[in-house]
C-alpha cells in the first residue's frame, strides 16, 4: 500500500514523540509499504520570527508570508526540521530523504488567495510529479517532504503542510493519508472527540465556528484527498503513533476518521 503520513504539531517539538512517530513510519515501510512523510514546523518557524523581530499574522490557519518570512520558512523548513525529521527516520535504520516540494520540480504551486485577500508567497499546489518519490520508494527508502513549493516565477511558495500532504496523496493514488498532529482528534461543540466525521459535517461545524483556527486547512486537506479518492483519512494524536502499523489491522479507537459525505 502507498501511504502518506503528515507530522506536525509536537511530534515535532518533542523528541520523545518523534521518535515514537519515526519508529511507527519506519515500522510501515519495513512491512513493504511505500511511505512518504510530509512534515510542517509552524511553531519552530514562529519562534524563529520572533527572534528576528518579526511577527506572525495568521489568516484562517494560514500564516501571511511577506518574502522576508518565505526566506526565513525556506532556512527552517527545508533546514533544520526537514533534517531532524530525517535523522529520527534513519536512527531507526531506515534511508530517509530530505528535500523540499521545489526540488526535482515535484510540487509547483500558485498563489493562493483566501477570502479575497493576498497572504504574500503563500501558495497552493497545483501540479505533482511523483516519479521522485517513486524513485526513492524504488530504493527501499522514505521520502521527507517539507512544505515549500515553487511557482511558475521561479519564487518559493510557502504551502500549508495539510494541503500539500493531500496533494501528495492524490498524485501518489495513496491508500491511506494519515495526519498525526498534537490534539486528540476533532471535537464538537461540547469538546468531544468525534470518532468518525463526515465532509458535510465538517462543513457544517467551520460555518458554524465550532472548527477554526488551524483545524480549518486540515479538514479542507482531508476533503481534498478523498476527493483525489484517497480510501481513507485520519487524524492520530501524534502520541498514540505507535497504533499506526496496525492503522489497516486493527479497529482504531483514537483520533477522527473523516469520511466522504
Amino acid at each position: 500500500m502507498t501511504i502518506v503520513v503528515k507530522i506536525g504539531g509536537a511530534a515535532l517539538e518533542q523528541a520523545p514523540t518523534l521518535r515514537k512517530c519515526a519508529k511507527a513510519i519506519a515500522e510501515l515501510a519495513q512491512d513493504g509499504h511505500h511511505v512518504a512523510v510530509v512534515h510542517g514546523g509552524g511553531s519552530t518557524l514562529t519562534r524563529m520570527l520572533t527572534q528576528l523581530g518579526k511577527t506572525s499574522e495568521f489568516v484562517d490557519g494560514l500564516r501571511v508570508t511577506d518574502a522576508e518570512t518565505r526566506d526565513v520558512a525556506l532556512m527552517v523548513l527545508s533546514g533544520t526540521v526537514n533534517k531532524k525529521v530525517v535523522a529520527a527516520i534513519q536512527a531507526t535504520g531506515m534511508p530517509a530523504i530530505g528535500f523540499c516540494g521545489g526540488d526535482g520540480m515535484t510540487f509547483r504551486a500558485r498563489k493562493k488567495f483566501v477570502r479575497g485577500r493576498d497572504l504574500g508567497f503563500v501558495g497552493e499546489i497545483c501540479f505533482v510529479e511523483p516519479c521522485w518519490l517513486e524513485a526513492i520508494w524504488r530504493q527501499g527508502g522514505i521520502p521527507v517532504l517539507a512544505s515549500l513549493a515553487l511557482g511558475a516565477d521561479g519564487e518559493y511558495y510557502n504551502v500549508n503542510a495539510d494541503e500539500m500532504a493531500a496533494a501528495c496523496a492524490g498524485a501518489c493514488h495513496a491508500n491511506a493519508l494519515i495526519f498525526l498532529t498534537d490534539v486528540a482528534g476533532v471535537k464538537n461543540a461540547e469538546g468531544t472527540v468525534l470518532r468518525w466525521l463526515s465532509t458535510k459535517q465538517a462543513a457544517d461545524m467551520a460555518a458554524d465556528s465550532i472548527i477554526s483556527g488551524g483545524m480549518l486547512p486540515k479538514l479542507q486537506a482531508c476533503r481534498q484527498a478523498l476527493k483525489h479518492g484517497v480510501a481513507r483519512v485520519r487524524i492520530l494524536p501524534a502520541a498514540e503513533a505507535d497504533l499506526l502499523p496496525q492503522f489497516y489491522l486493527t479497529k482504531l479507537s483514537s483520533g477522527t476518521e473523516v469520511t466522504c459525505s
